[in-house]
């Protein structure tokens, strides 16, 4: 019974969630002032990938949605050498769908869908107890954009702002995703 609704929730989202929010042209901050832990327990400053454009994914194991794992993976394997990043960000905040400990996820991860892109360590992504970068996306895109569920992709330009929220229910290979990161991929990198 659990499951129905979990399922008809997830169904509601998809219904009457708009399918993006882009960012105005103003912000405060930047993604690459936010440091995360890997899912090794290494630093994983966001900083280290400036110059190339993230795709930062909260993800669950135990989800309708976990699939999109295959296709996060092979949109980085695409488009790595284009400079694009997909960052996984385990979390438990929705249906307590990521339960295991960061060695749990990993393996799943690997084991189930080959992910060799960069994860973190499992973090709050929603409230006031949220990491900083989701509070800071929260702050540059308004509430609408916090994650409503697991799979909630924000696509970072390559000088570091916010350009775009999509929804859940956006796969991976969406055109209108493929589309904002290829056009994120166009511009100049500043200094070259």
């Amino acid at each position: 019974m659990k499951s129905l609704a979990l399922k008809a929730f997830s169904l509601a989202l998809l219904v009457t969630a708009p399918a993006s929010v882009k960012a105005g042209p103003t912000q405060m901050g930047n993604a690459f002032d936010y440091q995360f832990t890997s899912i090794d327990g290494k630093p994983m400053p966001l900083s280290a990938y400036a110059g190339k454009a993230l795709l930062v994914v909260n993800t669950a194991s135990f989800c309708g949605f976990t699939q999109q794992y295959s296709g996060l993976q092979k949109l980085h394997d695409a488009y790595e050498a284009k400079g694009l990043v997909v960052v996984g960000v385990p979390s438990n905040d929705f249906g307590g769908q990521e339960p295991g400990s960061e060695g749990k996820i990993k393996e799943f991860c690997e084991g189930n869908f080959g992910i060799t892109f960069p994860m973190t360590e499992k973090n709050v992504v929603k409230g006031p107890n949220a990491h900083p970068f989701y509070k800071w996306v929260v702050e540059v895109l308004g509430p609408k954009a916090a994650p409503g569920w697991n799979f909630h992709k924000y696509l970072i330009a390559r000088d570091g702002t916010l350009v775009q929220s999509f929804f859940s229910g956006t796969a991976p290979d969406a055109k209108d995703l493929i589309a904002a990161i290829d056009a994120e991929l166009a511009k100049p990198v500043a200094g070259q």
